[in-house]
């Protein structure tokens, strides 16, 4: 059973999810603020942490580089702090993704299921659907799905090392916000943070190549200020 701490210093809300989240299926630890968000994190080995920035003694950044210097573990931030800078500092400091206050309840619950696939270990990377697309990125291969396994090759689209770099990026955190500097940093390096432009550039390009209706993306989008989102 999945495991979940919730961290929220009002009551009324931890008591709420907490009863919802046992609902769905899943183990929950709670924490009213950062101290014992990380004890508990330490102590009860939880698969993922749900965490309000807004906590009483340590701010939620300051929680989240805390547990980044020693686990991996998904985080997924829960707030009510609207302004985007309050959103990249919490990604750039290790957050996964990033939910506001007042929530819909199956959007937490699929940004929950999305966060648990991506740190379930694979044996080896699966191709991905995107629209008509199947992409094999071990092979650096994109056929169209719609002609696979018909006699005769396959339609192919072709991209260039550079895109298929910012794309890896994407298709390997599904359903979750990218950030710009994560996306530049990894792909470009860390003097790079700051070249937004470069991003637009390439997303614009593999939109025109991926997408059905480029002006209308469904699969490569863009989260305005904050960074980029793959949905399969």
């Amino acid at each position: 059973m999945t495991r979940i701490l919730v961290v929220d210093d009002e009551p009324q809300l931890l008591r709420a999810l907490q009863i919802t989240l046992k609902g769905h299926g899943y183990d929950t630890v709670t924490a009213a603020d950062g101290r014992h968000a990380l004890a508990g994190a330490a102590s009860a080995h939880p698969d993922l942490v749900l965490l309000d920035l807004g906590l009483p003694d340590i701010d939620g950044v300051d929680v989240i580089r805390q547990l980044r210097a020693w686990t991996p573990i998904p985080i997924i931030i829960l707030s009510g702090r609207l302004a985007s800078r309050a959103k990249v500092d919490a990604l750039d400091a290790g957050a996964d993704d990033y939910v506001t206050k007042p929530f819909n309840v199956e959007e937490l619950l699929a940004r929950l299921r999305a966060a648990t696939r991506r740190a379930t270990p694979r044996q080896k990377a699966e191709p991905v659907r995107l629209g008509r697309w199947i992409i094999d990125t071990a092979d650096r291969r994109i056929t169209d799905a719609a002609e696979s396994g018909a006699a005769g090759e396959a339609s192919e689209i072709h991209l260039s090392p550079t895109e298929w770099q910012v794309l890896d990026v994407l298709l390997a955190h599904p359903g979750a916000l990218v950030t710009q500097r994560h996306l530049l940093q990894a792909v470009w390096g860390p003097t790079y943070v700051e070249e937004t432009h470069y991003l637009r550039q390439y997303v614009k390009h593999l939109r025109r190549k991926l997408e059905q209706d480029p002006s209308r993306p469904r699969h490569l989008l863009t989260e305005p200020g904050l960074g980029y989102r793959f949905l399969p």
